[in-house]
């Protein structure tokens, strides 16, 4: 099941959910600004990440702004509970899978949430139709 962790002012959230919504797959959706980030759901994203706190703290948030910390100086634990306390800190939306994380709205790189079987059959009917309309030009001509 896909999560995404949204909150209601957010531009990119609604897009990631209208798309998750049009490509058919099933999600669950936490406003995380009235139902905040448990510390283990923030150590499962912290784990997923690629570059850790860079990728999902968000500079031009007021809460960033508002705090005026050097995020490197924290101890993970420290990181771990100033996000719990502060969901605004967090870039969003947040979406994940059980092997997949997206943070912010990526038209390119959502479509990693769609599975591959469906992936593959999607590229196999492109590719027939390609073939069939290439054919139809040769025959036109």
């Amino acid at each position: 099941m896909i999560k995404l962790y949204s909150s209601a002012s957010c531009a990119s959230c609604r897009k990631a959910k209208a798309w998750l919504k049009d490509q058919g797959l099933a999600f669950e959706e936490r406003n995380i600004m009235n139902e905040p980030l448990t510390k283990e759901e923030i150590k499962e994203i912290l784990s997923m990440t690629e570059t850790g706190t860079e990728e999902i703290i968000s500079t031009r948030s007021k809460v960033y702004d508002k705090l005026a910390l050097d995020f490197e100086e924290l101890s993970f634990n420290e990181l771990v509970t100033l996000i719990e306390e502060n969901p605004g800190l967090v870039r969003r939306p947040i979406i994940l899978s059980k092997t997949k994380m997206q943070i912010g709205y990526n038209e390119e790189d959502i479509h990693q949430f769609i599975p591959r079987e469906v992936r593959k059959a999607t590229s196999k009917k492109l590719t027939e139709v390609l073939l069939y309309m290439d054919l139809e030009k040769q025959n036109v001509g």
